[in-house]
């Protein structure tokens, strides 16, 4: 986990999947080093690709996303290759609107596709459903959903990466390695 990671490296690093919008200031003065030592820790970051994007995670809530919803999907034999797949899915996707966060090959469980993704309601799930079904050039063999019900107030975790920047840190704690 994280080799070739110094622990202040993954400590900024855990710091900004937290909060991202953090100035290198206040990160200094939180772990006790200088403001240069992180803003050369972020640079170096940013220029090898660790640090991809600064971003926020919205309540999905309240922008009237109710469901989020997990599809797995097993194509049937002699189907297209996945990666001529995807490039024909992004295709799609901007010539009709069709909205996913994501959408990656894969294994498990029998499948090799899943695609992640929100809803307004069940009806508008539905939709994404038959389309992903019908998709042209996806021979599908199966197709199964998990959906979450983002209004239900007793979810464990909510999307966050503030429990993966914890785990990390964690995980270096416990190996020893500084």
């Amino acid at each position: 986990m994280a080799k070739g990671i110094r622990d202040i490296e993954l400590k900024v690093l855990s710091e900004l999947m937290k909060n991202s919008r953090v100035s290198d200031r206040e990160l200094a003065k939180r772990l006790g080093v200088s403001q240069p030592t992180v803003s050369r820790i972020r640079n170096k970051f940013e220029k090898e690709g660790i640090i991809k994007e600064y971003t926020y995670i919205p309540d999905f809530v309240k922008l009237g996303y109710n469901l989020m919803a997990l599809t797995f999907i097993k194509r049937s034999e002699g189907s297209k290759e996945v990666t001529s797949l995807f490039k024909e899915a992004n295709k799609h996707a901007a010539e009709t609107g069709f909205d996913t966060v994501m959408a990656v090959r894969g294994m498990g469980c029998g499948y090799d596709a899943v695609v992640f993704s929100f809803h307004e309601n069940y009806s508008a799930f539905l939709e994404r459903l038959r389309e992903i079904k019908q998709f042209p050039s996806i021979d599908v063999e199966h197709v199964e959903s998990f959906i979450v019900d983002l209004t239900d107030k007793g979810l464990y975790r909510q999307l966050t990466f503030s429990t993966l920047a914890d785990h990390m840190l964690l995980l270096r704690k416990a190996s020893g390695v500084t």
